[in-house]
Parts: C-alpha cells; sequence; structure tokens
C-alpha cells in the first residue's frame, strides 16, 4: 500500500505567545491509500484541527504535510482549491444542502463549478444519488427528506466526481441510530470500492467500524491501533478514551 498522507512533526498554534492555544502538538501519522481510518477524540482533543490540516482548508504553523507526494504549505491557494475540488470529498454533520433546491440539484451544484458540462454532471448526479439508494428522492427538496436521506445526499455530493479521499466530519452526529447504521454502510461500502475514507468522530460505536484507529488527546496521537476485523469494541475504545482522560487529569492536578 503506498502512501498518500504523511504528517511529520506538525503543529498548529493559535494566538502565538503568551496566550497561545497549540490545537496540534508536533504529531506524526502515516495514511495508505485505500484506508478506511477513524480519527477520534473527545471535544477539544484537537481532531477537528487535524481535518482541516488533512483536508488541506488550513495549514500547520510547523512540520509538514504531504498529500500524494507534493507538500501542502508550498501550494498557491489556487492548487490548494484544486486538491478539495478533485481530490477529497467532504462529507459534514450539518448537511449542507441548498434549501430551494432538490437533491439531484445539490449534488449538481459543485460540477457547476468545476466545469463540468450540463449532461455530464446530470448524469453523474443521478449515478451519486443511485448508488446511496436515492434514485427515487432525486426531485424532492431537503424539506422533505428525512435527516438520513439528506445525509445521504450530502455524501452522494461528495462522491459525484469520484475523488480518491473522502473526509467526513461526524457524518452521524444528527442522525438517529438507524440512519447511522445506513450511513456507515455506505461509507463502508466506498472503502471496498477502492476510496481512502477518513471519519472524524468523538463516537467510540463510530469509530468502531473503521480498520484503523486513532485517538488523539490535547493535540497529540496517543494511540494509533490495527482493527482489520473491523466493528471493534465498543467497549474497549470507552475505556480507552477514559483512560486517557483521567490520566491527562492526573496530571494536571500534580
Amino acid at each position: 500500500m503506498s502512501e498518500l498522507i504523511e504528517i511529520r512533526d506538525m503543529s498548529k498554534v493559535y494566538n502565538p505567545g503568551e496566550n497561545e492555544v497549540r490545537a496540534l502538538n508536533n504529531i506524526s501519522l502515516s495514511i495508505g491509500e485505500k484506508e478506511f481510518v477513524a480519527i477520534i477524540g473527545q471535544s477539544g482533543s484537537g481532531k477537528s484541527t487535524l481535518m482541516n490540516m488533512l483536508g488541506c482548508l488550513d495549514v500547520p504553523t510547523s512540520g509538514t504535510y504531504t498529500l500524494k507526494g507534493r507538500d501542502v504549505a508550498e501550494l498557491m491557494d489556487d492548487e490548494l482549491s484544486e486538491i478539495r475540488n478533485k481530490e477529497i470529498g467532504f462529507i459534514f454533520q450539518g448537511f449542507n444542502l441548498i434549501p430551494s433546491l432538490t437533491a439531484l440539484e445539490n449534488v449538481e451544484l459543485p460540477l457547476i463549478y468545476r466545469g463540468v458540462s450540463k449532461s455530464k454532471r446530470v448524469q453523474l448526479a443521478k449515478e451519486a444519488l443511485t448508488k446511496v439508494g436515492l434514485e427515487n428522492r432525486m426531485t424532492h427538496k431537503p424539506s422533505e427528506m428525512s435527516g438520513g436521506q439528506q445525509q445521504r445526499v450530502a455524501i452522494a455530493r461528495a462522491i459525484a466526481q469520484a475523488p480518491p479521499i473522502i473526509l467526513a466530519d461526524e457524518p452521524t452526529g444528527n442522525l438517529d441510530s438507524h440512519s447511522s447504521v445506513e450511513i456507515m454502510e455506505i461509507l463502508k461500502k466506498l472503502h471496498r470500492d477502492g476510496r481512502t475514507v477518513i471519519i472524524i468522530t468523538h463516537d467510540p460505536v463510530i469509530a468502531s467500524k473503521a480498520e484503523r484507529i486513532i485517538h488523539i488527546m490535547d493535540g497529540k496521537i496517543y494511540k494509533d491501533e490495527r482493527n482489520d476485523g473491523g466493528d471493534a469494541s465498543e467497549e474497549a475504545i470507552r475505556d480507552e478514551l477514559k483512560a486517557a482522560q483521567e490520566n491527562v487529569t492526573t496530571k494536571v492536578k500534580g
């Protein structure tokens, strides 16, 4: 498996100086092509900042982030924009659908910005919606769909132009348990189809579905484990998080 992502000694510091906040603290990480990875941590752990780095939405204060052999810090804004448009499919907790547009039109929208012709983008949007099981809901607007269906539209939008990387930030955070299972099955299928899938989550149940689980706390990676069988023990992951939190609390008190 070739390396897709290489992070070396990467830090992100906000408000440098006396009141600085070190959101990421000298982390190093490699992710290979076609991996299915969950990055898990509680609020304030640094996982959202790491997601912004991985998605080329921000750049590190120090250290390096190499994506497909290219140092992200050396790229121009238009090059970063092209990577976000063509290399990465983003899925967010909030769906981010346009209320006045149908499911088909929502999926088409980013393809317009990418210069895809009308006939081609309609074809791609229909194919993507069919892949997520919404072939009969293409003309419906977000208000006419459940939360799970809206998230499936968001996934279809992310995969319409077949980006090699799927970056999902709390993809089930606003969903009930049944819809969450459906969304995770779609993400697992995308992985089986050859995509690199990276999920950012605070939920041990969601993390347990990945083949690799990276635990982050206080801006540092404290555990990186294989989960080749998938569906790791939810209880075991919860215990890991609890133990790590207690360890941090003990150090602070000491």
